[in-house]
Protein backbone atom coordinates (compact mmCIF):
# COMPACT_ATOMS: atom_id res chain seq x y z
CA UNK A 1 0.00 0.00 0.00
CA UNK A 2 1.25 3.36 -0.82
CA UNK A 3 1.72 6.64 0.90
CA UNK A 4 -0.84 8.22 -1.42
CA UNK A 5 -3.27 5.57 -0.86
CA UNK A 6 -2.70 5.55 3.00
CA UNK A 7 -3.26 9.11 2.91
CA UNK A 8 -6.99 8.44 1.51
CA UNK A 9 -7.84 5.26 3.53
CA UNK A 10 -6.73 8.25 6.59
CA UNK A 11 -9.65 10.43 5.27
CA UNK A 12 -12.32 7.53 4.47
CA UNK A 13 -11.69 6.12 7.99
CA UNK A 14 -11.64 9.67 10.10
CA UNK A 15 -8.34 8.86 11.74
CA UNK A 16 -6.35 11.39 13.75
CA UNK A 17 -2.72 11.30 13.78
CA UNK A 18 -3.02 10.47 17.78
CA UNK A 19 -5.53 7.52 16.73
CA UNK A 20 -3.05 6.12 14.15
CA UNK A 21 -0.22 6.61 16.51
CA UNK A 22 -1.88 4.80 19.54
CA UNK A 23 -3.24 1.79 16.82
CA UNK A 24 0.04 1.14 15.18
CA UNK A 25 2.66 1.79 17.27
CA UNK A 26 3.91 4.04 15.60
CA UNK A 27 5.51 7.80 16.72
CA UNK A 28 2.99 10.80 15.49
CA UNK A 29 5.65 12.85 14.69
CA UNK A 30 6.83 10.00 12.59
CA UNK A 31 3.71 9.25 11.01
CA UNK A 32 3.03 13.50 10.73
CA UNK A 33 6.77 13.55 8.38
CA UNK A 34 5.62 10.78 5.92
CA UNK A 35 2.02 12.02 5.19
CA UNK A 36 3.25 15.48 5.05
CA UNK A 37 6.31 14.51 2.84
CA UNK A 38 9.05 15.14 4.86
CA UNK A 39 10.32 11.88 5.15
CA UNK A 40 10.75 10.42 1.68
CA UNK A 41 11.56 7.13 2.45
CA UNK A 42 9.93 5.84 5.47
CA UNK A 43 11.18 2.71 6.68
CA UNK A 44 9.89 -0.93 5.85
CA UNK A 45 8.56 -2.05 8.90
CA UNK A 46 6.96 1.20 9.76
CA UNK A 47 4.73 1.26 6.55
CA UNK A 48 4.02 -2.11 7.36
CA UNK A 49 2.72 -0.93 10.80
CA UNK A 50 0.70 1.36 9.10
CA UNK A 51 -0.82 -1.16 6.03
CA UNK A 52 -1.64 -3.22 9.06
CA UNK A 53 -3.56 -0.51 10.50
CA UNK A 54 -5.05 -0.15 7.11
CA UNK A 55 -6.40 -3.38 6.34
CA UNK A 56 -7.02 -4.93 9.30
CA UNK A 57 -8.07 -2.57 12.57
CA UNK A 58 -10.93 -1.08 13.94
CA UNK A 59 -12.63 1.86 11.87
CA UNK A 60 -12.64 4.62 14.51
CA UNK A 61 -14.49 7.97 13.59
CA UNK A 62 -13.81 11.90 14.63
CA UNK A 63 -17.40 11.65 16.21
CA UNK A 64 -17.86 8.81 18.08
CA UNK A 65 -20.89 6.96 19.19
CA UNK A 66 -19.21 4.89 21.48
CA UNK A 67 -16.32 5.18 23.90
CA UNK A 68 -12.99 4.60 22.71
CA UNK A 69 -11.01 1.85 23.91
CA UNK A 70 -7.53 -0.32 24.12
CA UNK A 71 -7.52 -2.48 21.43
CA UNK A 72 -8.82 -6.06 23.62
CA UNK A 73 -11.06 -4.26 25.87
CA UNK A 74 -13.80 -3.48 23.53
CA UNK A 75 -17.27 -5.93 24.43
CA UNK A 76 -20.65 -6.54 22.66
CA UNK A 77 -21.86 -3.07 24.10
CA UNK A 78 -19.87 -1.09 22.14
CA UNK A 79 -19.94 -3.37 19.04
CA UNK A 80 -24.09 -2.76 19.01
CA UNK A 81 -23.12 1.08 19.99
CA UNK A 82 -21.50 1.72 16.62
CA UNK A 83 -23.74 3.28 13.77
CA UNK A 84 -25.55 0.88 11.73
CA UNK A 85 -23.40 1.74 8.66
CA UNK A 86 -20.05 0.61 9.93
CA UNK A 87 -19.85 -3.16 9.85
CA UNK A 88 -16.85 -4.64 12.02
CA UNK A 89 -16.26 -7.51 13.53
CA UNK A 90 -15.52 -7.96 17.40
CA UNK A 91 -12.88 -10.91 18.29
CA UNK A 92 -11.40 -11.10 21.60
CA UNK A 93 -12.12 -7.73 22.29
CA UNK A 94 -10.29 -6.00 18.87
CA UNK A 95 -12.57 -4.24 16.35
CA UNK A 96 -11.72 -5.40 12.72
CA UNK A 97 -12.93 -3.40 9.76
CA UNK A 98 -15.18 -5.56 7.31
CA UNK A 99 -15.26 -3.88 3.82
CA UNK A 100 -17.78 -4.28 1.23
CA UNK A 101 -17.77 -7.34 -0.19
CA UNK A 102 -16.88 -7.37 -3.92
CA UNK A 103 -19.80 -8.65 -6.61
CA UNK A 104 -17.73 -11.83 -6.85
CA UNK A 105 -17.41 -12.12 -3.24
CA UNK A 106 -21.23 -12.12 -3.19
CA UNK A 107 -21.60 -14.29 -5.80
CA UNK A 108 -20.02 -17.40 -4.01
CA UNK A 109 -21.44 -16.73 -1.24
CA UNK A 110 -24.98 -16.85 -2.27
CA UNK A 111 -24.19 -19.81 -5.19
CA UNK A 112 -23.35 -21.74 -1.74
CA UNK A 113 -25.92 -20.61 0.68
CA UNK A 114 -28.26 -21.57 -2.20
CA UNK A 115 -27.37 -25.05 -2.70
CA UNK A 116 -27.44 -25.47 0.97
CA UNK A 117 -30.89 -24.47 1.57
CA UNK A 118 -32.20 -25.79 -1.15
CA UNK A 119 -30.70 -29.30 0.21
CA UNK A 120 -32.35 -28.50 3.45
CA UNK A 121 -35.78 -27.70 2.39
CA UNK A 122 -36.01 -30.62 -0.09
CA UNK A 123 -35.08 -33.08 2.41
CA UNK A 124 -37.48 -30.82 5.62
CA UNK A 125 -33.76 -30.80 7.51
CA UNK A 126 -34.27 -28.71 11.07
CA UNK A 127 -30.94 -26.66 10.44
CA UNK A 128 -30.95 -23.64 9.39
CA UNK A 129 -28.86 -21.77 6.82
CA UNK A 130 -26.88 -18.42 7.43
CA UNK A 131 -25.68 -15.81 5.00
CA UNK A 132 -23.88 -12.49 6.34
CA UNK A 133 -24.99 -10.11 7.71
CA UNK A 134 -25.87 -12.05 10.78
CA UNK A 135 -24.24 -11.88 14.17
CA UNK A 136 -23.13 -14.29 15.71
CA UNK A 137 -22.05 -13.70 19.38
CA UNK A 138 -19.38 -17.31 18.95
CA UNK A 139 -18.09 -17.86 22.66
CA UNK A 140 -21.41 -17.01 24.35
CA UNK A 141 -19.40 -14.18 25.84
CA UNK A 142 -19.34 -10.21 25.84
CA UNK A 143 -15.45 -10.19 23.57
CA UNK A 144 -16.29 -11.32 20.28
CA UNK A 145 -19.04 -11.15 17.74
CA UNK A 146 -18.39 -12.10 13.84
CA UNK A 147 -20.61 -12.97 10.65
CA UNK A 148 -19.69 -15.65 8.59
CA UNK A 149 -20.23 -15.48 5.34
CA UNK A 150 -22.65 -18.70 5.26
CA UNK A 151 -23.28 -21.25 8.09
CA UNK A 152 -25.38 -23.59 8.93
CA UNK A 153 -27.13 -23.74 12.28
CA UNK A 154 -28.62 -26.93 13.90
CA UNK A 155 -29.45 -25.75 17.36
CA UNK A 156 -32.50 -23.66 17.06
CA UNK A 157 -32.01 -22.61 21.20
CA UNK A 158 -29.21 -20.41 19.12
CA UNK A 159 -31.46 -18.47 18.02
CA UNK A 160 -32.53 -14.86 18.98
CA UNK A 161 -33.70 -12.17 17.71
CA UNK A 162 -30.90 -10.35 17.10
CA UNK A 163 -29.12 -12.93 15.96
CA UNK A 164 -26.41 -16.28 17.18
CA UNK A 165 -26.18 -16.92 20.20
CA UNK A 166 -23.26 -19.39 20.19
CA UNK A 167 -21.44 -21.57 17.67
CA UNK A 168 -23.02 -22.96 14.56
CA UNK A 169 -22.00 -26.39 13.14
CA UNK A 170 -20.36 -25.07 9.43
CA UNK A 171 -19.28 -21.84 8.96
CA UNK A 172 -17.64 -20.67 5.22
CA UNK A 173 -15.61 -17.72 4.69
CA UNK A 174 -14.21 -16.10 1.61
CA UNK A 175 -10.73 -15.00 1.77
CA UNK A 176 -9.46 -11.66 0.40
CA UNK A 177 -6.01 -10.32 0.35
CA UNK A 178 -7.14 -8.17 3.32
CA UNK A 179 -8.47 -10.66 5.62
CA UNK A 180 -5.84 -13.70 4.85
CA UNK A 181 -4.47 -13.36 8.08
CA UNK A 182 -7.59 -13.16 9.90
CA UNK A 183 -10.00 -15.78 8.41
CA UNK A 184 -6.80 -18.53 8.24
CA UNK A 185 -5.17 -17.69 11.66
CA UNK A 186 -7.36 -16.07 14.60
CA UNK A 187 -10.81 -17.34 12.95
CA UNK A 188 -10.00 -20.91 12.57
CA UNK A 189 -8.99 -20.79 15.94
CA UNK A 190 -12.30 -19.44 17.18
CA UNK A 191 -14.64 -21.41 15.24
CA UNK A 192 -12.46 -24.66 16.15
CA UNK A 193 -12.28 -23.42 19.82
CA UNK A 194 -15.90 -22.83 20.00
CA UNK A 195 -17.32 -25.90 19.02
CA UNK A 196 -18.01 -25.54 14.98
CA UNK A 197 -17.82 -28.83 13.66
CA UNK A 198 -16.70 -27.90 10.22
CA UNK A 199 -15.04 -24.98 9.07
CA UNK A 200 -14.29 -23.89 5.27
CA UNK A 201 -11.89 -21.30 3.73
CA UNK A 202 -12.57 -20.76 0.18
CA UNK A 203 -10.03 -18.82 -1.02
CA UNK A 204 -10.57 -17.23 -4.71
CA UNK A 205 -7.10 -16.22 -5.55
CA UNK A 206 -5.64 -20.05 -5.33
CA UNK A 207 -8.48 -21.28 -6.38
CA UNK A 208 -8.61 -23.94 -3.64
CA UNK A 209 -10.69 -24.94 -0.74
CA UNK A 210 -10.04 -25.80 2.80
CA UNK A 211 -11.78 -27.75 5.30
CA UNK A 212 -10.63 -28.22 8.96
CA UNK A 213 -12.84 -30.74 10.59
CA UNK A 214 -13.56 -30.56 14.61
CA UNK A 215 -13.05 -33.86 15.16
CA UNK A 216 -10.31 -34.42 12.66
CA UNK A 217 -6.68 -33.74 12.06
CA UNK A 218 -5.05 -30.40 12.36
CA UNK A 219 -3.92 -30.55 8.89
CA UNK A 220 -7.11 -29.20 6.77
CA UNK A 221 -8.61 -31.08 3.50
CA UNK A 222 -7.35 -29.50 0.47
CA UNK A 223 -9.52 -29.23 -2.56
CA UNK A 224 -9.57 -27.73 -5.74
CA UNK A 225 -12.82 -26.19 -7.28
CA UNK A 226 -13.34 -28.26 -10.01
CA UNK A 227 -15.27 -30.92 -8.35
CA UNK A 228 -17.93 -31.29 -5.66
CA UNK A 229 -16.94 -31.26 -2.34
CA UNK A 230 -19.20 -32.78 0.39
CA UNK A 231 -20.67 -31.14 3.54
CA UNK A 232 -19.44 -33.79 6.70
CA UNK A 233 -21.94 -32.74 8.98
CA UNK A 234 -24.43 -34.13 6.54
CA UNK A 235 -22.04 -37.74 6.10
CA UNK A 236 -21.28 -36.26 2.89
CA UNK A 237 -24.66 -36.82 1.24
CA UNK A 238 -25.14 -33.17 0.81
CA UNK A 239 -22.50 -32.05 -1.85
CA UNK A 240 -21.43 -28.45 -3.01
CA UNK A 241 -20.88 -27.78 -6.66
CA UNK A 242 -18.18 -25.15 -7.41
CA UNK A 243 -18.07 -25.55 -11.05
CA UNK A 244 -19.76 -22.24 -11.47
CA UNK A 245 -17.80 -20.67 -9.06
CA UNK A 246 -15.01 -21.28 -10.71
CA UNK A 247 -16.18 -20.33 -14.01
CA UNK A 248 -16.83 -16.91 -12.28
CA UNK A 249 -13.37 -16.60 -10.97
CA UNK A 250 -11.83 -17.16 -14.29
CA UNK A 251 -14.34 -14.62 -15.28
CA UNK A 252 -13.07 -11.93 -12.86
CA UNK A 253 -9.60 -12.57 -13.80
CA UNK A 254 -10.06 -11.97 -17.30
CA UNK A 255 -11.20 -8.26 -16.56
Amino acid sequence: MTVEEMKKKKQEKGYSYAQMAELSGVPVGTIQKIFSGETTSPRYDTLQALEHLFAEQPMVQEEQTYQVHAQGSYTVDDYRALPEEQRVELIDGCFYDMAAPTFLHQQIAGEIHRQIANYILDHGGSCRPLIAPVDVQLDCDEKTMVQPDVGILCHEDKIEKWGVYGAPDFVLEIVSPSTRRKDCIKKLDKYMDAGVREYWILDPDQKKLLVYLAEGEACPIIYGLDHPVPIRIYDGALEICLENILKWIREAEDK
